[in-house]
């Protein structure tokens, strides 16, 4: 059976780790380069580092911090935020991350997506996608860019299908309502886009317990179908390890590196 993946994400502003809800109030909880080492520590799977500002002050990434967090963890490591060129990709990946995540760039410029992948592989390239409930669009569910600030007229399972066939390889699924609040996982969201495409589905927003990732993990009817679950306030503020949400996991039945 396939293993299934536990992510860390670094939400970073102004060169420090962040934390909010629902995408507002952040709070500055440490030092990314330090959280990062610390994790990898830790035994997590994969790490994803977010710069939450740069595609609303329309800058690119900050590739001195994205190096000295690289050069603490030898596990895969997924940037974004102002990822707007194949130059930015390119300069990304040289400063040691193997994997960028495309997310308001990518609904701005859909074609980044494609030419990525064309040069760099599909498994280089990740959409993220923020999305938050709207009974007007046919899913359920809006997309929204700039960090949730921003409201598109895209339907989240629409842009999802699209982007893949474009050529992303994996999609970071956030969810808007859930962020922060870790009440659990976005179940019916999750479940929803992992069932629609072809790629892996990375779950992210409202862990709070390690049932609450056995959920969104479970290949069932009733759970998300992920193939990984990414933690943030669960490792940064809430006393969990990734060791003892994995050891956790592992007594639920999910399968988990240990």
């Amino acid at each position: 059976m396939l293993k299934k993946r536990i992510i860390v994400c670094l939400d970073v502003k102004d060169g420090r780790t962040t934390k909010g809800v629902k995408f507002q109030n952040n709070v500055d909880i440490g030092d990314p380069v330090e959280m990062a080492a610390e994790y990898y520590r830790q035994g997590v799977d994969e790490l994803v580092f977010y710069d939450i500002m740069a595609s609303a002050r329309g800058r690119g990434p900050i590739l001195d911090l994205i190096s000295r967090v690289a050069s603490k963890v030898f596990i895969p490591f997924c940037v974004g935020g102002g990822i707007g060129t194949i130059e930015d990709i390119r300069s990304t990946i040289l400063a040691g991350a193997e994997k960028v995540s495309l997310n308001s760039q990518a609904v701005k410029n859909p074609s980044l997506i494609t030419e990525g992948a064309r040069v760099f592989g599909n498994q280089c390239i990740v959409l993220g996608m923020d999305a938050a409930k709207d009974g007007d669009c046919p899913s359920g569910y809006r997309v929204y860019i700039n960090g949730g600030r921003v409201k598109t007229d895209l339907d989240a399972l629409e842009w999802a299908k699209k982007a893949v066939s474009l050529g992303a390889g994996e999609i970071v699924l956030n969810s808007i309502d859930a962020d922060g609040v870790r009440n659990g996982y976005e179940l019916d969201l999750t479940r929803m886009i992992a069932e629609n495409v072809p790629v892996p589905v990375i779950a992210s927003g409202g862990g709070g317990t390690p049932k609450h990732l056995a959920d969104v993990l479970r290949d069932s009817p009733d759970g998300g179908k992920a193939d990984a679950a990414l933690v943030a306030s669960m490792v940064h503020s809430m006393g969990y390890t990734v060791g003892g949400i994995k050891e956790e996991l592992s007594r639920l039945g999910t399968p988990v590196r240990l």
